[in-house]
């Protein structure tokens, strides 16, 4: 049994990923920010703690990783994106998605180090995009701040693989959760046909791959598309 940190875990992929691993027997923790029922409602379904915590903010997760002891598992899934045209960002979205999206991913992986170091094991997940690896129209920072978790991935493998850490990226395709709540039907239609695997993804999807990165022993460093395709 290894006890796993997944942020961002009341919904969406998170909340798929804190069911797989509690599946699996591991002890889990989930950090969530604000949706007390969302976080309630998957915590009494698989047993696993919710903390409310902002990975944004560096002290507020160093309280939170406070309270659950070693670490052999982090999953650095927390993320919000912005859709919109560039010139029209106000530069406080910008900051704000850098905070959540790459400072969010720095501030648990140095909470979770300790751990790591003293046992010279651990297994690290961070969680891309496609869009992250291709970029997107309308979502210039989302895809800049993706960008930058898979360039921090590739780096901290190096980095901490002589210390016995593993780091591997997971970068979804079209994953039908609340992201996906306000694009239009017509337009997810037409994105499943384009995808070779004929149908947009499930959050289980990529919680599936996320079950095979932190039991694959050999594999670090690497960027697991999880897209059907879409992006080859």
């Amino acid at each position: 049994m290894s006890n796993v940190v997944i942020t961002g875990g009341s919904r969406g992929i998170g909340a798929a990923a804190v069911e797989a691993f509690a599946a699996r027997g591991d002890q889990v923790y989930f950090l969530y920010e604000k949706n007390h029922a969302a976080a309630k409602a998957v915590a009494e379904k698989t047993g696993a703690t919710a903390i409310c915590c902002d990975v944004a903010d560096k002290a507020a997760v160093g309280r939170a990783f406070s309270q659950m002891g070693d670490v052999d598992i982090l999953i650095c899934n927390a993320g919000i994106m912005h859709f919109g045209l560039l010139s029209m960002m106000e530069g406080s979205q910008w900051d704000r998605i850098f905070d959540v999206n790459v400072k969010g991913v720095y501030n648990c992986v140095a909470a979770a180090m300790p751990s790591f170091l003293q046992k010279h094991a651990g297994c690290i997940i961070t969680v891309s995009s496609m869009w992250g690896q291709v970029g997107a129209s309308c979502e210039a920072a989302y895809s800049a701040t993706k960008g930058a978790v898979i360039a921090l991935t590739k780096a901290l493998a190096k980095e901490l693989g002589p210390s016995g850490i593993r780091v591997n990226c997971v970068a979804p395709g079209v994953i039908l959760t609340d992201m996906c709540a306000n694009v239009e039907p017509e337009i997810l239609a037409e994105m499943a046909e384009e995808t070779p695997a004929g149908r947009n993804g499930q959050p289980e999807d990529v919680a599936k791959a996320m079950i095979y990165l932190a039991e694959a022993e050999f594999v670090t460093g690497q960027v697991l598309p999880v897209n059907g395709g879409y992006v080859i």
